[in-house]
């Protein structure tokens, strides 16, 4: 166990001997046989993948399992993802990365075949927790372009762009010698080439008859035993899909020019009727115009009333810009029901997995491009179902993400019961038909909540307990600003993007329930939660002006007084409708004169009707700057036990109490170098150079900026441009500032990475200057060059003192410069404990006086303070390029580590891990890592993920308890781990996708079906298809690859407890099962020895009474 101690660490160091010599017994301060025990080691940690959610990015295919109830859908990139009831949902990925093409179930085994683009198919085992290939075959000489497996049979069709069939045994994964060639299914007189094989299947009443439609419009009902065609359809429209009646007696096509065909199987000449669904009918008898194509049709009969024909595509020309339709035709009745998105595939749920018996639909299972719909076939309007599942993370794009671990216990709860009238209404009353597979078995029992912002203003709260997520609350910040009404008003490229909404950052405190969110157009909203309905007549509002320069003359600009504004009327919109963005109300240059002193969004001004959940304590703007934009926020925190929130930019940092509503701190970074005294600061004379005339200072810049304080509302503002000099900053390695998006285009890359911006907050009790004896309320400032400063704050006592006393601040100077832009900052005692900032416990603004006392507790400052000379704190900081432990109140610097030369950080967290605290990393290279605290020492280094795009960048984010996530893809979440413990215990954690449920029976053939052999007609498939009868396949034509999984992997391959009770189980089973068979031997021999017996006896009675001679 790594132990240090800080007296020895200190007496090494110069400046740090003398106060490490007069150790105290103060019970704050480390004495002399004082160490810190550091628990944590590296077998600690371990980084896996534990579950992805959301909806599936980029889906191509579709399956489900009417036995087992689970849905498997395929995407472009290769990714199988499988669901089941709420919370049970599973992830897997082919290899090869390439598009899966069709998906077929092996109904109630616990399997599945995935087609994909490259020409492979693979076959998985789902009675594991983590499903694992099996087996592939991967063709060499033919395009896969069709699959078909008929329920309950081992052998696969496989259809090829070149038209022919051939059949896989999905048990060996082997070709049988069996194949249907297309010059032999085709009539020979035909002299061209049908073109690919777009559809198979056997006729539902007899498996001997297989129907195969090629893409010319040319359909064949192949004799398998006979080895020949028995009919031929024919048609002049390109084929697109086929669906059987479940008698075999009839089927349909769907074509290409929007009609659908019905054959009877007997009468191939034409077809028994031919259909447009969206066609207009002219009335002189003519063909209907031509349609889109359908691109689907499945027929699908009930045994009480007319059958259901569901189809996709099939509109009309002239209906360009609609949306894409599903079409239920039911009787004379056709229902078109409108999509979001373009429909990628659909399934019709039945009631029955068996295709010769009525299916009695129930459901359609519709797959979109970035949706997943279930619709109610069994009520009246078609209603659709409640998803469960949290496929809405991509409704808005993700612009931010953050993850709490071990949260307040009562906060789920809350959030849920305030989000739960949210819901829309007019769901199917049904349960949701997709309910296989069961929960997983875990341990974990601490809540998580994950935050995300998004690119339209809204915030979603997520609970992500126990590996799975469900949607809690959903927040519209655009609900506090005005709708644009006119032309006018709509945006100017030069000012902001098509998301003036976006979320940039937010900081949350889980106590008190406050929340301070950062949008781009440079403004910041503080939000209060509340349980009560409220209206709010006017939305308070702070408008700021932070510039980094000035015209040539000096004077202090008189224009940009800090007081409560109240917001701009304009036209009032109810509050229940989502908004649209607004827009700034002026262009960059308009004509009279360049903007200045306007925000980039109008707050609202008519009453805001607030629903319970979190409501706007106070919006605070940014203004334009002589014709320049706000520059975005890119540092933000909030401080429920002070009542302040700090934000900063590249132009320097303010503080704002938004108890008070007033801006207390308004400041340039380079003024923050200097120590000052509070209230008595004086503005520095400004520096004559002046930047290039078009820059605007840019998200990612250091900044020559204004310094102002407000003491109170009325108080007037002094600006001044401040050039940052060398001599106060160190020349230390500047950000790669590529990740943080740019508002404004006008910056050259060089003043990029120039200027300095305020990257990082954290507020704490501390000891704000170098050898102070007590600690005082502080803000740690973090910048993108390095460089961390302390700022002190002075607070009124609370009560009524609180909100009419100014609160007063202080810049104590430079506290320690680290190469690259601090990330992130935490502070520990002299035990190594974290100390997390003071919060106030949460009470709900809007319940009574007495209540509000009652719940209203400041959590009380534990840090001790210290004695002269004793170091009872470390502050941890964490740049881009490296992590340093400073002693406080000596500023000692006691560790150092440098976590990556050739790359930079891009997130780092101080978290919580077995009972002990870490630094966890995220580097752009790739790797993961995680130092010890105090001593830095590294425990982990992996390299998990090269960082091949920005969204990952923007979304990584780690949390305690060795959790961590990041968006995968625009519409996923992935969930990694880095603790061992959660690695050991995950297979008890997963959700079990396949359970034992019994097949249905078979349908009742009847006595007058058996009777006449009107009934189903088996077919012995191995006989036709085995070896023996119809020989090998080519060699060349496909490779048979073993998965890592092997046969045996159907017998339980999982790990763990559970994998253990399977095994055990399956052992018992095949125990049973050979003592099954030991009795079954057993009775035979008994039953031979009777025979035997038997035999003997009767012979010996005939030759009894005969002599030898007659024998």
């Amino acid at each position: 166990m790594k132990k240090f101690n800080i007296r020895k660490v200190l007496d090494g160091l110069t400046a740090a001997s003398s106060s490490s010599s007069s150790a105290t017994s103060h019970s704050g301060t480390p004495r002399e046989n004082d160490v810190i025990q550091e628990t944590l080691q590296s077998e600690h940690f371990q980084l896996c993948k534990t579950v992805r959610h959301g909806f599936p990015y980029q889906p191509s295919s579709m399956a489900f399992d009417p036995v087992q109830k689970i849905l498997a859908i395929g995407t472009q990139t290769g990714a199988l993802r499988l669901f089941g009831r709420a919370g049970v949902e599973c992830y897997c990925q082919h290899e090869s990365g390439s598009a899966v093409i069709q998906l077929q179930f092996l109904v109630n085994e616990g399997a599945l075949v995935s087609a994909l683009a490259d020409d492979s198919i693979h076959l998985w085992n789902l009675r594991q927790k983590i499903p694992a290939i099996l087996h592939s075959l991967k063709f060499n000489r033919e395009r896969i372009t069709y699959c078909h497996l008929p329920f309950q049979s081992k052998w696969l069709y496989i259809g090829t762009e070149r038209g022919n069939i051939h059949i896989v045994n999905v048990e060996s994964f082997t070709l049988s010698g069996y194949v249907i060639m297309w010059n032999k299914a085709i009539e020979l007189s035909t002299k061209t080439h049908p073109g690919p094989v777009v559809h198979i299947s056997d006729n539902p009443m007899d498996e001997g008859k297989l129907l195969i439609g090629f893409e010319c419009g040319v359909v064949v009902l192949w004799d398998l035993k006979c080895k020949k065609a028995d009919y031929r359809y024919t048609y002049d429209e390109a084929i697109h899909s086929v669906a059987w009646h479940h008698e075999g007696k009839q089927f349909v096509c769907s074509h290409s020019d929007g009609t659908l065909t019905t054959w009877n199987v007997r009468a191939p000449a034409k077809p028994a009727q031919i259909i447009t669904p969206h066609g207009k009918q002219p009335k002189d008898g003519k063909k209907p115009e031509p349609c889109k194509p359908i691109l689907k049709v499945e027929y699908k009969t009930t045994r009480a009333g007319d059958p259901f024909m569901v189809l996709s595509g099939g509109l009309s020309y002239d209906t360009v810009g609609r949306r894409a339709c599903l079409t239920v035709m039911h009787g004379k009745s056709t229902a078109v029901l409108e999509m979001d998105y373009p429909i990628v595939d659909f399934l019709t749920l039945c009631e029955t997995p068996y295709p010769n018996d009525f299916q009695e639909p129930y459901a359609v299972v519709v797959l979109l491009e970035k949706d997943l719909v279930v619709i109610d076939l069994g009520q009246i309007g078609y209603p659709i179902f409640e998803n469960p599942y949290p496929l809405t993370i991509h409704e808005s794009p993700v612009t931010c993400c953050e993850y709490f671990a071990d949260c307040p216990a009562e906060l789920i709860p809350a959030l849920y019961s305030v989000g739960s009238r949210q819901k829309r209404q007019g769901y199917s009353k049904k349960e949701w038909p997709i309910s296989g597979g069961n929960w997983g078995q875990g341990t974990q029992s601490y809540p998580e909540i994950i935050i995300t912002g998004h690119a339209d203003g809204s915030i979603k709260f997520w609970d992500a307990s126990a590996l799975m997520l469900q949607v809690l609350y959903k927040l519209k910040t655009a609900k506090v600003f005005e709708r644009a009404r006119s032309k006018e008003e709509k945006p100017s490229t030069e000012i902001v993007e098509e998301d003036p909404f976006a979320i940039q950052t937010l900081s949350w405190c889980p106590e008190s329930r406050m929340l301070c969110v950062a949008g781009v157009s440079a403004h910041i909203i503080v939000y209060r939660f509340s349980k009560q309905e409220i209206t709010t007549e006017t939305v308070q509002l702070l408008e700021v002006r932070m510039q980094c320069e000035f015209s040539d003359g000096d004077s202090p600009d008189p224009g940009g007084e800090q007081t409560p504004t109240l917001p701009t009327p304009g036209a009032s919109s109810s509050p229940q409708e989502s908004e649209p963005p607004t827009q700034p109300s002026t262009g960059s240059n308009s004509c009279d004169g360049p903007r200045d002193n306007i925000p980039c969004l109008k707050v609202r001004s008519s009453p805001l009707k607030q629903s319970p959940g979190y409501q706007v304590e106070l919006v605070i703007q940014l203004v334009w700057v002589s014709g320049e934009p706000p520059q975005p926020i890119t540092g933000l925190a909030i401080n429920s036990s002070y009542g302040l929130v700090v934000f900063g930019n590249s132009n320097g940092l303010a503080v704002v109490d938004y108890l008070q509503k007033t801006l207390l701190l308004n400041m340039g970074t380079s003024e923050l170098y200097s120590p000052s005294d509070p209230y008595q600061r004086q503005p520095r004379s400004p520096r004559k150079q002046r930047q290039p005339s078009g820059a605007a200072c840019d998200t990612n810049d250091g900044s020559n900026t204004s310094e102002d304080r407000c003491k109170s509302p009325t108080s007037a503002k002094m600006s001044r441009k401040i050039s940052s000099s060398s001599e106060q900053k160190p020349d230390l390695d500047a950000k790669d500032n590529s990740f943080i998006r740019s508002r404004s285009s006008s910056v050259t890359s060089i003043d990029r990475e120039s200027r300095e911006a305020i990257s990082s907050f954290h507020f704490c009790e501390s000891f704000p200057r170098k050898m102070d004896s007590l600690v005082s309320p502080c803000v740690l400032v973090g910048t993108t060059q390095g460089t961390v400063m302390m700022v002190a704050l002075s607070l009124p006592p609370g009560g009524d003192q609180r909100l009419q006393q100014p609160v007063g601040i202080s810049s104590c100077g430079t506290l320690v410069s680290l190469k690259g832009g601090i990330l992130t900052m935490a502070l520990l005692d002299a035990t190594g404990t974290l100390l997390p900032p003071a919060y106030e416990s949460w009470y709900d603004p809007n319940a009574s006086d007495e209540d509000k006392e009652k719940n209203r507790r400041r959590r009380p400052a534990s840090p001790p303070s210290s004695q002269e000379g004793q170091d009872s704190q470390f502050a941890v900081l964490c740049s881009e390029k490296q992590a340093k432990v400073v002693a406080m109140p000596s500023q000692t610097r006691i560790y150092k580590h440098n976590i990556t030369e050739s790359s930079f950080v891009l997130r780092a967290d101080v978290v919580q891990m077995a009972g002990a605290n870490c630094i966890a990393c995220f580097c752009a290279n790739g790797h993961i890592m995680t130092l010890s605290l105090p001593s830095l020492r590294p425990l982990l280094d992996v390299n998990y993920l090269p960082l091949t795009d920005m969204r990952i960048a923007r979304t990584f984010c780690f949390s305690n308890l060795g959790q961590a996530l990041y968006l995968t893809s625009p519409t996923e979440i992935q969930r990694i781990t880095y603790s061992q413990e959660t690695c050991d215990n995950l297979q008890e954690m997963l959700s079990e996708l396949f359970t034992p449920v019994e097949t249905p029976e078979a349908p009742n053939r009847g006595f007058f079906k058996g009777l006449f052999g009107g009934g189903a007609q088996s077919l012995d498939r191995e006989d036709l298809f085995g070896e023996t009868a119809s020989g090998k396949a080519s060699r060349s034509l496909a490779q048979h690859i073993p998965g890592p999984g092997g046969m045996e992997g159907m017998k339980g391959a999982a790990s763990g407890v559970v994998g253990d009770l399977a095994r055990a189980r399956i052992a018992l089973d095949e125990r049973g099962q050979k003592l099954g068979e030991l009795d079954e031997r057993t009775a035979a021999m008994m039953a031979s020895a009777d025979s035997f017996s038997k035999h003997a006896h009767d012979m010996m009675l005939k030759y009894k009474d005969k002599k030898w001679y007659q024998l």
